[in-house]
């Protein structure tokens, strides 16, 4: 059987004409973008043009956009930023953030250097706004709200809009990690309120080991990483120029068929949460399926039995590639705590299922069948 990839969540594969645009710059076109000589000129040149396309397309200024290592590092020095420079003492976050956020205001809280508040989330997934609204309102010091735009193991998005307007009413700081949904859904920074959002190619079709940090251009911070004066003094080392020429030209490709693309990953997403209601009538589903949730993912739970236990390993033998929760948890599985947070039956296996546009429905087919064999 052929390898069946549904964990496109965790990442995608490279798109050929991706690739085409990042050779020239694995190969002649080599210069250090900071050199002054001709060759230099030339690839700073490619990173400016990429800056312009990806700020032209998220309706952004070009100098509002930062080129990183990917959605880790950028998370990492928006939230450290937020601490440090704009004089936050007090974060907001949930249960359910990703790890790059979870993990940063915790080593914040360790050191004594914040005050951390967890909202509420609602039973389906969703993050209480009335509860934040409610934390806003009962401190005098200045915050920090960080929240995922979509989630990575159970797809739940987040009203960025409101969650930036609440922000705004109580002098707040938000920072959205946008990961799951750069590439994936129309964004117009311009009129969106919010102070940093983040991006990863590597979810859309593009290269590995590169991101994008949005910072409001009424920001001012102080850069994370030092050394040469890279991205503007924001930035230190040397350029990942043919991943950041990758990440404008996967953005690009994105955008031109999100219409085309959503439509079609979306029928893949019903079509598996029907197909698994027919045939194994015990299956449950994490978050708010088809309300206001990624068209890319499902979360499915499968009752706990002595063959469902080794659910993951079973679907690898069978040559399919799913996660149990979110795949940037290397090592032993400790169980996923976005599931934790909002399903607390331990009766349950829980299977991340995500979709791109080269999955079909017949892989769909063959990924039921063995489910049904194992469970």
């Amino acid at each position: 059987m052929k390898r069946i990839y549904f964990d496109n969540a965790a990442t995608t594969s490279l798109d050929p004409l991706v690739l085409d645009a990042m050779m020239p710059y694995l190969t002649e076109k080599f210069g250090n973008p900071s050199s002054i000589y001709s060759y230099g000129r030339e690839t700073k040149m490619a990173i400016e043009q990429a800056r312009k396309s990806v700020a032209k397309i998220l309706n952004a200024h070009p100098a509002e956009m930062f080129f990183t290592s990917g959605g880790t590092e950028s998370s990492n020095t928006a939230i450290n930023a937020a601490v440090r420079d704009l004089g936050c003492n007090h974060i907001i976050t949930s249960a359910i953030e990703h790890h790059a956020t979870l993990h940063s205001v915790e080593n914040l809280d360790n050191q004594n250097l914040v005050k951390v508040s967890y909202v509420k989330v609602l039973p389906n997934g969703h993050i209480d706004l009335e509860d934040l609204e409610k934390l806003l309102a009962s401190t005098e010091d200045k915050t920090l709200v960080t929240l995922l735009h979509a989630n990575n193991e159970i797809g739940n998005i987040l009203d960025i809009h409101a969650v930036g307007n609440l922000c705004k009413l109580y002098n707040a700081i938000f920072h959205c990690d946008t990961v799951q949904t750069v590439g994936h859904f129309p964004f117009d920074l311009r009129n969106t309120p919010v102070h940093f959002i983040t991006g990863a190619a590597h979810k859309f079709h593009g290269p590995k080991g590169v991101g994008i940090l949005y910072i409001n251009e009424n920001v001012r911070i102080k850069p994370y990483i030092l050394g040469g004066g890279q991205e503007r003094n924001m930035r230190a080392g040397t350029e990942n120029l043919y991943g950041i020429v990758g990440f404008a030209k996967a953005l690009e490709k994105a955008t031109e068929a999100f219409e085309e693309d959503s439509a079609y990953i979306g029928s893949l997403k019903m079509y598996m949460h029907d197909a698994l209601k027919k045939h194994i009538p015990s299956v449950g589903f994490n978050g708010d399926v088809f309300g206001k949730s990624l068209y890319t993912l499902l979360s499915v739970s499968f009752p706990k039995s002595e063959k469902s236990e080794m659910l993951l390993f079973n679907l690898d033998i069978h040559n399919i590639c799913a996660s149990g929760g979110s795949a940037c948890t290397s090592g032993a599985d400790q169980g996923s705590h976005v599931i934790r947070a909002i399903n607390i039956n331990p009766n349950q296996i829980t299977v991340r299922f995500s979709f791109c546009k080269h999955n079909t429905t017949e892989e769909i087919d063959a990924v039921v069948a063995v489910l049904q064999e194992i469970i």
